[in-house]
Formats: C-alpha cells, sequence, structure tokens
C-alpha cells in the first residue's frame, strides 16, 4: 500500500527518508537562514524542507508550483560539481520541477534579493498554474496570484 505522501506525490522517494531526515538536522546556516524565510507558508505558498523526489533529495521544494530550491556550498562550483548539478537539474526540468541555485554566501549576504527572486518564482509559476485551470469560456479569477505584504 502507498503511503499518503507517495500518494499525493507521485516521484516521492521512501528509500531516501533518512538520508532526508540526516539532511534536516544537519542544515548550513544558509540553509537555516533561508528556510527561516520559506517556511510557514510566508510567501503564500508552502516549501517542505529536504524532500526526496527520485533519486534527489530537494533542499527546499513546493509542490503547489513545482519549485525547488538549492543552497550550493563550496563543492557545487567545482567541474564535477557543475556537471552533476546541470545533470539533476535536467532530470528535474523533465518531471516539470524547476530549480533556482544560490550559494551560500549570496543567501547569507543577499538574503532579500534571495527571497525576491524566490517569491517572484513562484508567484509566476502559480499565476501560469491558475490560467492551465481556467476554462477557456470564463474570465480568470482574481487573487489566485500570490501577493506579498
Amino acid at each position: 500500500m502507498r503511503s499518503v505522501l507517495q500518494k499525493h506525490f507521485s516521484q516521492y522517494t521512501k528509500r531516501l527518508i533518512p538520508v532526508a531526515r540526516l539532511l534536516r538536522r544537519g542544515m548550513t546556516n544558509a540553509e537555516r537562514k533561508l528556510w527561516s524565510h520559506l517556511r510557514d507558508n510566508q510567501l503564500g505558498v508552502k516549501f517542505r524542507r529536504q524532500f526526496p523526489i527520485e533519486k534527489h533529495v530537494l533542499d527546499f521544494y513546493c509542490h503547489q508550483v513545482r519549485l525547488d530550491v538549492e543552497v550550493d556550498g563550496a563543492q557545487h562550483y567545482t567541474d564535477e560539481g557543475i556537471r552533476e548539478d546541470e545533470k539533476r537539474d535536467a532530470e528535474l526540468e523533465l518531471i516539470g520541477i524547476k530549480v533556482l541555485r544560490y550559494s551560500n554566501h549570496d543567501i547569507l549576504t543577499e538574503t532579500e534579493a534571495v527571497i525576491d527572486e524566490i517569491f517572484d518564482e513562484a508567484q509566476k509559476r502559480l499565476a501560469t498554474a491558475v490560467k492551465k485551470q481556467t476554462p477557456p469560456s470564463s474570465s480568470p479569477k482574481r487573487g489566485g496570484v500570490l501577493r506579498r505584504g
């Protein structure tokens, strides 16, 4: 029998749960800072941290707009790290997940700019999702787009 998460998130990978739990316990300072802005629907959408999908554990994932926010340390800027990230991002894009990547440094020093970019992308993707759900014969609904207050 499939778990509740597998029922709602078709790409949810149960075997990566222990890995995700370890990653949640060992968050970096940048991850903690970003999470403090993403948690509790502060941007109008729900983010989950260290969420397993297929063979990956996504740092911060919003299913509603299929958005993954990755926090990258130094290992991501080596030649091998860049190649692996490009491969991973392409795999996620194939299943409709948009990936945004930020360095630890950017999150710690340019926090508001990072949050604004994430908010803008979530809003854009939410507006697109609302348009896709609106029947062609009716006018678009008001209030379906995120508003940051």
